[in-house]
């Protein structure tokens, strides 16, 4: 208990750092058993894969990665997207409206998620752990991509060339490098990128802010994994492993280049 975590579940002794996230997990203990997992205790699964979901709008959202369906249409450009906060977030380029500020450092995000995620940067937390082997993680999506590890599961494959990745997102990014396509472009410069952290890693080039600083030596820096590689200096961790030859690398980042010289793949994401 404790430890930044003050919300508890009167029923599995649980703990959580926002009360929103007790109010979602109380759902499993309180809500519809009709279609209840022994084995999960989520209560909605989905008929096509079997995987169950805690909320039915999760398991509409996860339907349409088997339908291919994107029902949420951007009525500035076009776009379709299958998530509405999807659509949320690619609207926002438009209109380049960032309407939540940080109340410690005053940067701005577009999304409540993403100062959420911000903020641990200043506190941090890591409110989001493995329920297998216990490490924790600021991020959700590091959580998730974390337990593939575990589970070896690459559930979604390119529909062009075959490969599957753990994650959606990585494999929308992947697909880029059959497009060529840079949809995140610097509003300041032009330049463009096939991933959006590599453009939010760009802008602070623009405007010198180093917002990840060292609790050991103090020293700062602009991009987060250059935080992360000097992190290592004072551990000597290489904490990523290539499955194919056993080589460990200090950030994932390296691990990927160096898996494309297992596959030929090149992957230009600048």
């Amino acid at each position: 208990m404790g430890g930044g975590k003050p919300y508890h579940c009167d029923v599995c002794g649980k703990s959580f750092s926002d009360k929103s996230h007790l109010t979602k997990h109380n759902y499993i203990h309180t809500r519809a058993k009709r279609y209840h997992c022994d084995i999960c205790g989520k209560p909605h699964p989905c008929d096509i894969c079997g995987k169950s979901f805690s909320q039915k709008i999760h398991l509409t959202s996860h339907k349409y990665i088997h339908t291919g369906e994107k029902p949420y249409e951007c009525d500035i450009c076009g776009k379709s997207f299958s998530h509405k906060h999807s659509l949320t977030y690619h609207i926002s380029i438009h209109t380049g409206e960032k309407p939540y500020h940080c109340d410690i450092c005053g940067k701005s995000f577009s999304q409540k998620i993403h100062l959420t995620s911000h903020k641990y940067i200043h506190t941090g937390e890591k409110p989001y752990q493995c329920d297998i082997c216990g490490k924790s993680f600021s991020q959700k999506h590091r959580l998730t991509y974390h337990k593939s590890v575990h589970t070896g599961e690459k559930p979604y494959p390119c529909d062009i060339c075959g490969k599957s990745f753990s994650l959606k997102r990585n494999l929308t990014t992947h697909k880029f490098i059959h497009t060529g396509e840079k949809p995140y472009q610097c509003d300041i410069c032009g330049k463009s990128f096939v991933v959006r952290s590599n453009l939010t890693a760009h802008e602070l080039t623009h405007t010198n802010e180093r917002p990840y600083q060292c609790d050991i030596c103090g020293k700062s820096f602009s991009h987060k994994s250059n935080f992360n590689r000097h992190k290592y200096i004072h551990t000597g961790e290489k904490q990523y492993h290539c499955n194919i030859c056993g080589k460990s690398f200090v950030l994932r980042s390296y691990l990927t280049a160096h898996e494309c010289t297992h596959t030929d793949e090149r992957a230009y994401l600048w």
